[in-house]
């Protein structure tokens, strides 16, 4: 819009100015043929031809360039072919000569500024010659910006393509070394304790093996599930439904057998707390007591869920331990992977040792 005004301007000041080359015209036929020249020029980014009609009809008959020049411009920043470009500097020239020639017949001061070879030769210059070019820089301008960018762009994508190429090589490579070492290993524990439950004499000693034969296979089935979202790389492998605290108390019982005394406490009114929530609190129990077997041995350990108006509240102490447990090899990563779980779903975890010389931990999950 303020091109077509300011060529509407340029274009009534051009025709009624000092020159006098068209005084005998009617101001308000002026007005309209300016008018026309700006609202050409308004749909000009467009469709620059209505524009170059205008142009070429208003420079012949009454000297006004400025729908010329825009027009000039704008055929050098849409035309693609050099025939086309050819095509409209010869026409250029042709309206050139077509102006000197009308100059020539109307005389007086129209004959001074198109009619003679030097002020044509500038005027073409002026207001077709530099535009066409001008606009043709602008659009060899563009075109080298949109390839620039083109190839940013291609490069980015291939970029993506290598680190997602490179993650899956590196998803593979750690499912085949859990296949090939904590897979194997956990498959030899679960067939010795399948051999002491069947061969031994003791029935504790048989119910414990058997007890242990049935975690190993859950673990085993938990890391094929594992490998599996591992392995794909298009969608998450079918997965078996995870524990919420409807599970907790099979959860409890495993540890009882293996000889920790445990205690559950419900507070508050109990009630469902969606999957990721329960889920995230089973997890915390779970880590809880692998804990208290790794480092307190023969003890006893209270277990409280405390059912808060906005939060799930869960606490796992042990006691001082009667008799310490036999060091096992440790990941270093459990408390910190379970922080971590707690964070993500806007909960906090705190740990630490009781003045009684046992240890709680204790988090708190928004419900």
């Amino acid at each position: 819009m303020v091109l077509g005004v300011l060529v509407f301007g340029l274009s009534l000041a051009t025709v009624s100015g000092q020159m006098g080359v068209v005084a005998n015209l009617p101001f308000p036929l002026l007005v309209l043929i300016a008018a026309v020249a700006g609202a050409a020029a308004w749909f000009a980014p467009r469709a620059w031809w209505p524009l170059a009609a205008v142009g070429v009809l208003a420079y012949v008959g009454l000297a006004m360039w400025p729908p010329l020049l825009v027009a000039s411009y704008y055929a050098g920043t849409t035309l693609r072919e050099r025939r086309g470009v050819a095509a409209y500097a010869g026409m250029g020239a042709v309206v050139v000569v077509l102006s000197a020639a009308a100059g020539v017949l109307i005389g007086g001061p129209r004959e001074h500024m198109t009619g003679t070879f030097g002020n044509a030769t500038v005027m073409g210059a002026a207001l077709i010659g530099l535009p066409l070019v001008f606009g043709l820089w602008v659009r060899a301008r563009r075109d080298v910006l949109a390839a620039a960018h083109e190839r940013a762009e291609r490069l980015e994508r291939e970029q993506v393509m290598r680190a997602e190429q490179a993650r899956v090589q590196e998803r593979a490579r750690i499912a085949r070394e859990m296949h090939d070492i904590v897979a194997h290993r956990v498959s030899l524990m679960v067939m010795h304790a399948g051999a002491l439950e069947v061969g031994s004499a003791d029935t504790r000693t048989a119910e414990t093996a058997a007890l242990i034969g049935d975690i190993g296979r859950e673990a085993l089935t938990n890391l094929r599930d594992v490998l599996g979202v591992l392995r794909s790389t298009t969608q998450p492998a079918p997965r078996a439904p995870q524990p919420t605290l409807a599970d907790l108390d099979e959860l409890l019982d495993r540890s009882r057998a293996l000889g920790i005394a445990l205690t559950r406490r419900d507070e508050g009114e109990a009630r469902s707390l969606g999957p990721t929530v329960e889920r995230t609190a089973y997890r915390v129990v779970q880590e809880a007591l692998t804990n208290v077997h790794k480092h307190a041995g023969e003890t006893s350990a209270d277990v409280s869920l405390r059912f808060l108006p906005s939060s799930l509240e869960v606490v796992v102490a042990n006691q001082s331990p009667v008799r310490p447990a036999a060091p096992l090899p440790e990941s270093g990563w459990g408390l910190v992977g379970l922080r971590e779980r707690v964070e993500l779903v806007g909960g906090t975890l705190h740990t630490g040792y009781r003045e009684d010389g046992g240890f709680e931990l204790r988090a708190r999950i928004p419900a």
